[in-house]
């Protein structure tokens, strides 16, 4: 399974067992005041991160997709990357608890911890690991430096 399906299918995975849940146990939602607003800047702060992670690459002229490591053609580690080693991820995760917000749904505690270890371990390790075999010691550097998630 290690890099193998790309993370914005599983995102789509995740988000659709969150709105399954919604459905399925409606006894599991919650609403407070501000949910909206909270949702909405997380959502922001989600699109905002990913789209500044997807410019650094194609400004680069590297590879976005990340099934394929070793096809990077060059090590970013300026803008977001210097707060973040994978910000699309992050911003992935910050639309999955936007919307797990929005919807009040507490299958979100399931998933959304669910959704960082399967990112984590099929997705980013493996990633590292060719990255690594890829840029040598300037990655590993990068690795030293700068957090995985944030």
């Amino acid at each position: 399974m290690q890099l193998k399906v790309p993370p914005p299918a599983v995102f789509l995975a995740a988000v659709l067992i969150m709105y399954a849940g919604v459905w399925l146990v409606p006894a599991l939602t919650l609403a407070f005041p501000g949910q909206a607003s909270i949702a909405v800047t997380l959502a922001l702060a989600g699109c905002l991160l990913g789209g500044l992670a997807v410019g650094a690459f194609w400004k680069d002229k590297t590879t976005i997709d990340p099934r394929i490591p070793e096809s990077a053609t060059s090590l970013v580690t300026s803008g977001v990357f210097r707060l973040s080693r994978n910000p699309m991820y992050l911003g992935l995760l910050s639309l999955l608890l936007a919307l797990g917000m929005y919807w009040g749904t507490l299958s979100a505690l399931v998933v959304v911890p669910v959704f960082v270890w399967y990112l984590t371990e099929f997705q980013i390790k493996p990633e590292e690991d060719r990255l690594k075999k890829v840029f040598g010691p300037s990655y590993s550097e990068y690795l030293e430096q700068v957090r995985r998630w944030i």
